[in-house]
């Protein structure tokens, strides 16, 4: 494998990728971004399911596989042939971390669990991620992003107030435990780096949805109290909601007294700061129906640009109800790169990326490899593996 010295963060780290779909092949894009190789095995003839979630495609490409997969080398092993576990068990016996979210007992039926890695390779850090969980009754359960939005609470707090439960418009849930497995997997290699032993990390879609419900999870804990559906209200804080404009929707988001009362001024409304009912965060939830009347009446009479505008100068947070499109070209105006092309150029063999979010100033991330083709790399690795 390529071991060669690098000035990133993960230069020299193998990593042994088993995943698809979401969560898993997230973070293992993110190791590579950080300079890791990354080695992702799939099926032969059909590979990583995302590969045909479409449409939209890219040249025959899921762009749903395109958003997960750069900065890794595809290797097809038909992992119930001996060849392919032949190959597969002489990958993650030099891998420095292995990521797998198969069904509890897959691994461990191929040869390739922690268990039976771990004494030949003691260093090794092993991943796992799942559904439910491996060991309890949630271990059977298969652990789809909208199962777990409903199972975990999500769609009950998240729609319009007395409408129907609504999931969130991406699998967040994925996303979360893509980001947990790296956060971990991460911390299991600078423990390493101490001790020179590896660990067996396990991250799973339920309790990472839970962790991430943050202040409406610890509401109910520290309560008992179970949170609603509000719409886009927020539940402490007032006012911090959507409201319509003479043209198009904007959202106001005040974070403390100060800024209500640069809301009220900006407003042309003074006189709602020093209004009994409004003065505090908690005289605002109490009254919150009346305020919202008072400043969607204002806020029709303008366009939302001309509102946002007025906001920025008042230090008020606010921001139009943007679409995709106006997203990204916001990202632009703001000088955040929003997007990477990946590829050969020379060959205009080039895919647009979504910019990885995380900026290090010494050992910054890396766009080395667009998202490989299934097998792509498969004969290249064998030979690196001595096959």
């Amino acid at each position: 494998m390529d071991r060669s010295d690098s000035p990133a963060a993960l230069g020299g780290v193998l990593v042994a990728d088993f995943s698809r779909v979401l969560a898993g092949p997230l973070a293992t894009m993110l190791l590579g971004d950080l300079g890791a190789d990354v080695v992702k095995v799939e099926r032969p003839g059909s590979g990583d399911d995302t590969r045909a979630w479409g449409p939209p495609y890219v040249d025959g490409e899921s762009a749903y596989f395109l958003a997960i997969n750069r900065n890794k080398r595809s290797v097809a092993l038909d992992l119930g042939a001996p060849e392919g576990k032949r190959a597969a068990r002489r990958l993650v016996e030099r891998a420095d971390v292995v990521v797998e979210n198969f069904k509890p007992g897959t691994m461990q039926r191929l040869g390739l669990s922690y268990e039976e890695v771990s004494p030949g390779n003691p260093a090794v850090v092993y991943c796992t991620v799942s559904g439910f969980g491996t060991k309890g009754a949630g271990a059977s359960l298969l652990g789809y992003d909208f199962i777990v939005q409903a199972v975990g609470g999500l769609m009950h707090i998240t729609g319009p107030e007395a409408g129907e439960p609504t999931k969130v418009g991406v699998a967040v849930a994925d996303v979360l435990t893509g980001l947990f497995a790296a956060n971990a997997i991460l911390a299991a290699l600078l423990a390493r780096s101490t001790t020179g032993m590896g660990q067996r990390v396990e991250v799973d879609l339920m309790s990472c949805l839970l962790a991430g419900l943050v202040n409406q999870a610890s509401s109910f804990v520290t309560t008992g109290q179970v949170p609603r559906a509000i719409g886009n209200r927020h539940p402490a804080i007032s006012p911090y909601e959507m409201f319509a404009a003479a043209d198009r929707p904007l959202v106001i988001a005040v974070g403390n007294d100060g800024q209500f009362a640069a809301l009220a001024g900006a407003l042309g409304m003074e006189w709602l700061a020093s209004d009994e009912r409004f003065v505090t965060n908690p005289a605002r939830l109490v009254h919150h129906e009346e305020l919202s009347e008072l400043i969607g009446r204002r806020l029709r009479d303008r366009p939302a640009a001309t509102w946002v505008e007025r906001f920025e100068q008042s230090g008020v947070p606010s921001g139009l109800v943007n679409d995709l499109g106006e997203a990204f070209a916001l990202a632009e105006r703001l000088g955040l790169s929003p997007v990477v092309r990946v590829g050969d150029p020379s060959r205009g063999d080039v895919v647009a990326q979504v910019a990885d979010p995380m900026h290090l100033q010494s050992s910054p991330v890396t766009y080395r490899r667009r998202p490989p083709r299934l097998g792509e790399h498969t004969a290249e690795v064998l030979r690196e593996l001595g096959l």
